[in-house]
């Protein structure tokens, strides 16, 4: 009578399988719930996994997910806020330095939110908002001088 072993290497290779990571070489959450179940199912019964051990494996999973929410929601904060300085740049003076050095200026017409970073347009230029080196008021109204 044989036994069929196929089911404990094929745990190991799926769970270890699926590992993946971002750009800095850190885990992402799948990789490590993956590791996490692999641990679990690979433990030896005799001498299982300490509930404190496992308890600050969850905390750790729980925390690192409240911090990738926290950091998309900040990035949609600051992508806001980028859109908003933008298109209060409509009707002001701004001036920008071109790829050979000379320093332009213009009066903001429209802008674009096509590209990840606002683009506002100044006669036929299209300057990217973090290129912009200083905003001036054009002209003023008689609201602003009471």
């Amino acid at each position: 009578m044989s036994i069929d072993t196929s089911y404990a290497t094929g745990a190991t290779s799926t769970a270890t399988s699926g590992i993946a990571s971002t750009a800095g070489g850190t885990l992402d959450q799948q990789a490590f719930l993956n590791l996490l179940v692999a641990q679990l199912r690979n433990q030896d019964p005799s001498a299982p996994m300490d509930s404190s051990q496992l308890m600050a494996q969850t905390t750790q999973l729980a925390t690192m997910e409240q911090l990738t929410t926290l950091t998309d929601t900040s990035r949609e904060a600051f992508a806001l806020q980028m859109r908003v300085a933008a298109a209060s740049l409509v009707g002001q003076t701004v001036s920008w330095t071109d790829g050979e050095g000379v320093t332009h200026s213009g009066v903001v017409d429209a802008v674009d939110y096509a590209g990840s970073v606002p683009v506002v347009t100044v006669g036929d230029q299209k300057i990217p908002l973090d290129q912009v080196a200083s905003v001036t008021r054009t002209g003023t109204s008689a609201e602003d001088e009471s």
